[in-house]
Order: structure tokens, then sequence, then C-alpha cells
């Protein structure tokens, strides 16, 4: 397995579009690693990994074999997707060093490392010939690119042509009695505990304002579209607390 973590950072911040994101990222993460997984589920209320098996109860119908994960984190997602009958290998890759190696400490623990091997990339310039995989899922992760379509047009690049695209995001519920409450506690009580909790003042203060930039729903759908992938599908979970997005490499 290997976790390949000589590459040269790029200097960003936190905004959208601007050329500081990637770098603030990078550091956001590496230094929330070691408390990650705890964090999703208290936070989540251990919905995060009911949301992942969703994803892949929703991609094992295309019965890929060469999967790429893509922001892959603590490699949850890669995880869950290696009990698909079909899939002989996944690759995952992250920007945060630190998270990689919560991810591979996991994937030697549950002795998957045979069939899922972690390395350091990033998602705008992954490398990776065009059409290597079958599919290509990211968990959490879209609303953190730097540049959403160069990462989108990465992803369809290295898809087969009919592979798919499998994205798991955070989402704002539409639903006029749940709304008020889910933006109470997800402005105001989970930084407080994600600060508490992690020692990060800012981890969890950036979470729900990436969520509230991110073009989610049919303008996700768009972008989508626009990188090449159709057709295009996608559901509301729990509420529309998240959102599934699939589509087909044309």
């Amino acid at each position: 397995m290997a976790l390949n973590q000589d590459r040269d950072a790029h200097i960003v911040y936190a905004e959208p579009g601007h050329p500081g994101k990637k770098s603030y990222v990078r550091s956001l993460f590496n230094g929330i690693a070691a408390r990650y997984d705890l964090l999703n589920r208290l936070l989540s209320l251990g919905l995060d990994q009911h949301w992942r098996r969703q994803a892949v109860r929703w991609l094992a119908p295309e019965q890929p074999r060469r999967l790429l994960d893509i922001a892959t984190g603590t490699a949850d997602l890669a995880i869950a997707a290696s009990r698909i009958r079909t899939v002989q290998e996944i690759i995952g890759v992250d920007i945060a060093e630190s998270m990689l190696q919560r991810g591979l400490q996991k994937v030697r623990r549950l002795g998957l490392e045979d069939r899922i091997h972690l390395q350091w990339a990033d998602s705008e310039s992954l490398p990776f010939p065009d059409s290597s995989f079958d599919a290509v899922m990211v968990a959490f992760g879209v609303r953190n690119f730097e540049n959403l379509g160069g990462a989108l047009g990465e992803m369809h690049r290295v898809l087969r042509p009919g592979g798919v695209v499998l994205v798991l995001e955070f989402a704002r519920p539409r639903m006029a009695g749940f709304r008020p409450l889910f933006e109470a506690y997800f402005r105001h009580l989970l930084p407080r505990l994600g600060r508490w909790i992690s020692g990060h003042p800012e981890a969890y203060r950036y979470l729900p304002e990436s969520v509230s930039r991110f073009p989610e729903g049919e303008e996700f759908v768009d972008h989508l579209r626009r990188a090449g992938f159709s057709p295009v599908t996608w559901r509301r979970l729990t509420f529309g607390v998240c959102a599934l997005y699939k589509g087909w490499r044309r």
C-alpha cells in the first residue's frame, strides 16, 4: 500500500473560489484528523455511516471493479465500498496527510491492504491515466474543492466511458418545520461542540459556512452536466440534511 506525502502544498484560503482555499482545507483537516471519526459519529448522531451505506447501495448495481475515492479522509467510504461484491481495487486520495495516516491504520486493522490503497493527490490534478476507473466517488468533499469545475472535469477524465460518479454531500433542508431546528444545531450548537471536542477553533465553524455556499440540488446537477455527465439523478436523505448525486460519463 502506497501512502505518498512528498508533494508541495498550494497556498490557499477558505472562501470558495479563492486561490487560498486548498491550503486552508488541507491545514484544517490535518488539524482535526486525530478526532475526526469520533466527531463525525457524535455530531451526526451516527448518521454519517448510514449515509455512506446508502451511497454504497446506490453504487452497487453498477458492478464496479476499480473505484477512485476522492477526498477519502480516513477512508470510511472506501471501506464501506469494499463490501461491493464486484470491487477488486479502491484507490483513495486526499490532500490531508494526517487524515490519510488515520485511514491507513483503519485499512490495515481491517486487513484490507490488498483492496484499498491510499495516496496523496490533488483532486484538480489526478495522477491517473484517462479512463482508469469504473466509478469515482466523493463523500462530504466536493464543497471543499477550490476549483469545482476543474475537479469534476478530472473525475470525468479518469472515468471510463459509461462509468459512474457518485457524490454524497451535505444539503440545506427544505422542510419548513425541520429547517429552523437544523439551522440552530448546524450553525450554533455544532460549531461549539466541535470546537470543544476537537480543540480546533476553526474546523466546525467552516463546516456550516461551506455547506451554505455549496451549489446543492439542481444547481449542482447543472455542474455535473457541464462537466460531461449525463444522465444525472439525485435524491435527498434524512429530511434533506444531505443528498446523493449519481451521474454517468457519456
